[in-house]
Order: C-alpha cells, then structure tokens, then sequence
C-alpha cells in the first residue's frame, strides 16, 4: 500500500489513531501532572468521545486505524518484540534487579497483554500480584507507583509520528513522560507487514522534533515550530534530512512562545483551505519565520525573518495566506485557544473536524466558508490536544488542481 501525505487539507484517506484506554485510569492528583494532563478524565466518556471522532471520519470514507491494534499485531514479530520489551527495560530507575524480575513477566505475556502493559504501565501491586517484587529497588518504591509508566499521551497520534510525502518521522519527544511512545511508533513503522520498507526520516535519539509542531503548507514547503517541545537543531537536523531526500524546497522555521498554552505551532496555527489558516489573533501580527533553503553544496541556507504570514505565502506561492481567527474578541480568543479551537483536523479543503465547545471559532470558520464538523471534547482535551493532536494522516490524495 502507498503512504503518502504533502498537504495539511489534501482529501484524507486513512488516519491513524489511539483509542483512550486503561492507560488514562492511571492517572491520579498525584500524577496527572508529570504525565503532562491538566485534569484527571473520565475514561469511559473520553472513549465515547473518542468513538463518536473516529465514526465522523468513517462517515467520510477515512479509513481509522488504531495503534492500539497494530501494536498487537506488530508484537507477532519476534525482533520487534524484543526491541519492544527493551524499550519498557531501558529505565534507569529500575537497577538490575528489578530489570531482570520485570523482563521475565513481560516475555511470558501474550501479545494483547503484553500490548497493554506496554501502554497502560505495569504498576507495583500488580508485579506482586503476578509473583514478583524483590530487591532494593522494588523494596523502597511507593507502593502506589508504578514499575513500567503509563502512556496516557498516545492519545495524541501526532506527535510521536508524521509523515512527509512517503516518509515517516518517528520523532523525538521532549518531556521524559512521553519518550517511550516513539519505542512503539517506530516498532509498528518498521516491522508490521503493512508498514514494512517504509523509510524513516527521522528517529528518535535524535535532536528534539515533535509532530505537532510540523505543518506541510503545501507540497515541498514545511513549517517547523520552535519552542517547548521543538529545538532549533531539531528542526535544522529535520530540514537537512527533507533536502537530503529532495522532500521539500523549503523549510520555514517558526519561534513559538515556550509556554503550555503554546506548546506547539499547532496549537496557535493550522490550515483548514489550500489558502487559509485559522490562527489564534494575539500572535497572527507576531509570529515570525526564517526560511530555510537547500544551498548549492547542499547545507542549509537560512534567510533573514520575516512575517510568517508573508514568508509562507512567499513560499507556497500564492498571492496571500488567508486568516481566519480564533473568536471574536481577545477573552474569547483566548479561551478558545486554550481549548484548542486552532487546533483542528482538515479533511479536505474547506472542511475540518473541531471541538463543539469553541462555538464562537466554529462561527468563524463556518462564516469563511469552511465547513465545520463538531465533536465532543470535554474530556479528551484535558491532555491539551484537538482533533488534529489526537490524528495522525497516513494517506492524503494530492490536493484537487
């Protein structure tokens, strides 16, 4: 099967997605935060808001896969496995131990539960329960913690993978409590039979790169948002690579403000039209990009900044980029920025999938032209994530001429 995504609103074929599961039922007042959530959610109201996101995409002939599924089936294939398992071990805290107590329950797993360990965590009553639990290490833990941590941000697709063209970035995450989805990510990539030959662009280990700060503005041209999660060598070390493969022309390189609200460029900019971006107002004037450009010896040339806007357009090149904002007044457009209202999910040209709950955004769009397919969110978005956090595009067709 082709793999191929070069747009943010290309007509979308196939996605990939995660299904909240008993991972988010690890989180607690004592955790949520170091697992990088504002709230603690309700599983089974997350999972009917999940189901009713992935049934509006079945409803437009998306086909939805969940990695979830592919890990299950990926975890068939022996080398990945093991790499699997040795992704759950690579701890520090763990000592030698415990390492070898928690290898021997992990490889005596079946597939589907050693899948749910892999994402939902392994936690320390429960290595007891299954007859384990000795040593130092084991002795002095909280009893309440956990052994192998929960992955309850693998609800946000995105991040750990996106595709350029018909490559794959399994990329580099920032915050210690999400590092091991890419183990998974890059496990699926390489080894499922659906995937297998897939080319890798990007890998983890290397410098910082997260998926939501990665925009394809139009075939060849790239946007790379600078901040919490994404360093500058990151996104110079991405460019190198695209240049290096002929992906892209042009990489625009973009300073966000290295704060939650902003985490990613996402989360203040997406593309919902071949010429439009609905953009949260307060930066729409700010925002500022260097663009990069492959240079003769092939080394990356980095231009002077420029309104992102202007640069974007320049580089797309069409006549102007247009702007719809987030809300309608600056309490508004703050709020609905925080509840992800910029963070929406194209599935062609002039249509998106957004939260319901950004009623004066939606108001926007629809007013542009835009056709706004609404979804519940009141508990998925306590991780801070939208429709496209919570989606990655594994196939696109080439947007209409």
């Amino acid at each position: 099967m082709t793999h191929y995504v070069d747009s943010e609103v290309g007509p979308l074929r196939t996605v990939l997605l995660h299904r909240p599961g008993a991972e988010l039922a690890r989180l607690t007042p004592r955790n949520n935060d170091s697992l990088l959530f504002d709230g603690i959610p309700w599983v089974g109201r997350a999972q009917e808001e999940h189901d009713a996101f992935a049934e509006a995409l079945r409803g437009r002939d998306i086909e939805v896969l969940y990695l979830g599924q592919l890990l299950t089936e990926t975890l068939a294939v022996p080398r990945a496995r093991a790499e699997l398992i040795a992704g759950a071990l690579a701890d520090p805290r763990l000592g030698d131990t415990l390492r070898d107590e928690v290898a021997d329950h992990l490889e005596q797993l079946a597939a589907p539960e050693l899948a749910g360990v892999l994402t939902a965590g392994l936690a320390w009553e429960e290595l007891r329960a299954a007859g384990g639990g000795r040593g130092l290490v084991y002795s002095l833990m909280d009893p309440h913690s956990f052994v192998v941590d929960p992955l309850p941000n693998l609800l946000f697709t995105r991040d750990s993978s996106t595709w350029v063209r018909g490559h794959v970035a399994v990329t580099s995450l920032a915050m210690p409590a999400r590092r091991r989805e890419t183990t998974i990510t890059r496990a699926i990539y390489r080894h499922h039979p659906r995937f297998v030959g897939t080319p890798l662009l990007y890998e983890p280990g290397l410098e910082l790169v997260e998926g939501g700060d990665v925009l394809l503005l139009a075939p060849g041209v790239l946007a790379v948002g600078v901040g919490e999660r994404t360093t500058p060598a990151g996104a110079e070390r991405l460019a190198r690579r695209a240049f290096l493969r002929e992906l892209a022309h042009t990489v625009l390189v973009v300073p966000i403000a290295q704060q939650r609200a902003t985490m990613h460029l996402d989360t203040v900019c997406t593309m919902v039209d071949v010429d439009a971006v609905v953009m949260y107002p307060n930066l729409a004037d700010d925002l500022v990009a260097y663009a990069v450009r492959r240079g003769g010896d092939g080394e990356p040339v980095v231009g002077k900044p420029e309104p992102f806007l202007v640069a974007a357009a320049a580089a797309m090149g069409i006549d102007r980029l247009r702007i719809i904002d987030t809300g309608l007044d600056p309490v508004t457009a703050e709020r609905e920025q925080w509840d992800d209202g910029n963070n929406t999910l194209a599935i062609a040209p002039k249509v998106c999938v957004a939260y319901e709950r950004n009623v004066e955004t939606n108001a926007q769009l629809e007013h542009a032209g835009i056709e706004v397919i609404r979804i519940a969110g009141s508990e998925l978005g306590s991780g801070r994530g939208g429709p496209r956090c919570m989606s990655c595009p594994i196939v696109r067709e080439a947007v209409p001429a």
